[in-house]
């Protein structure tokens, strides 16, 4: 960001432009910020200003182009880009880890705090998985989406600084599946059901079916391409759940 400090007025008032909209939440994270056009009529510069603008919050991970795409908001602020670059130099396994905790606690939290809105979303969310357009596309991991199943649930938790801790481990697990590193493992059916379970307890907003659903969930839904790591079917907490004989499934 060193060229903005010693730039032009325009420059500088652009990136701020851009910077505050971000992180008071304007353009919420998993969010496109509009198009460059809009952003130069808006903000009343030119093209090369815009796009210098974006791509030094991009160095600083709060935004990421995607080509032929649009330009992603990712973090509210630098400090989630340096948590995912301190991620991305951790084992995979325990990043995975990582993200289970936080997938949990977002459920339970999300089965409290959640509104009717948020809770139609997830069920739009779920019904359109189903009848998406093959297997294939079911399988690809659109882990970080604005409208994934699972963002819409850290979402729905109503804590800012989950988001935060989520968007990071994402833009990690985003880039090992970029790298065929990650992949879904589990059929698409059995992830249905695991969504559906899910998505019930929220809505019944019964929060220990909310974690035990997702806990069996997400000990399942991703894996890693490497003959190093050998995966056990369920964690020792899901085991302790299985043994004392919780259902998963909402009542």
């Amino acid at each position: 960001m060193p060229s903005f400090q010693s730039g032009s007025q325009k420059a500088r008032d652009t990136l701020t432009f851009l910077r505050a909209r971000i992180t008071s939440g304007e353009w919420a994270i998993g969010e496109l910020i509009p198009k460059e056009p809009e952003l130069m009529e808006l903000i009343g510069v030119g093209k090369s200003t815009v796009r210098e603008a974006v791509r030094s919050l991009a160095t600083l991970g709060m935004l990421e182009t995607v080509p032929g795409v649009g330009t992603f908001v990712r973090a509210r602020t630098p400090v989630s880009s340096l948590l995912t670059e301190f991620l991305a130099d951790q084992d995979l396994e325990e990043v995975l880890i990582y993200r289970r905790s936080l997938e949990i606690e977002a459920a339970q939290s999300a089965a409290v705090h959640r509104s009717d809105e948020q809770a139609a979303a997830l069920r739009a969310a779920y019904e359109r998985s189903l009848v998406s357009r093959s297997e294939e596309a079911d399988r690809h991991i659109a882990i970080d989406r604005p409208d994934s199943f699972h963002r819409l649930i850290v979402e729905a938790s109503g804590s800012k600084l989950l988001l935060e801790l989520y968007s990071g481990v994402m833009a990690v697990l985003r880039s090992a599946s970029d790298r065929g590193l990650v992949f879904l493992g589990t059929t698409v059916e059995t992830m249905h059901l695991d969504h559906r379970a899910v998505l019930e307890a929220i809505e019944q907003r019964d929060v220990r079916h909310a974690a035990h659903a997702m806990a069996l969930h997400v000990d399942r839904d991703l894996g890693l391409h490497t003959d190093m790591l050998d995966f056990a079917p369920h964690t020792e907490r899901v085991e302790t759940f299985i043994e004392a004989g919780l259902d998963p499934q909402p009542r």
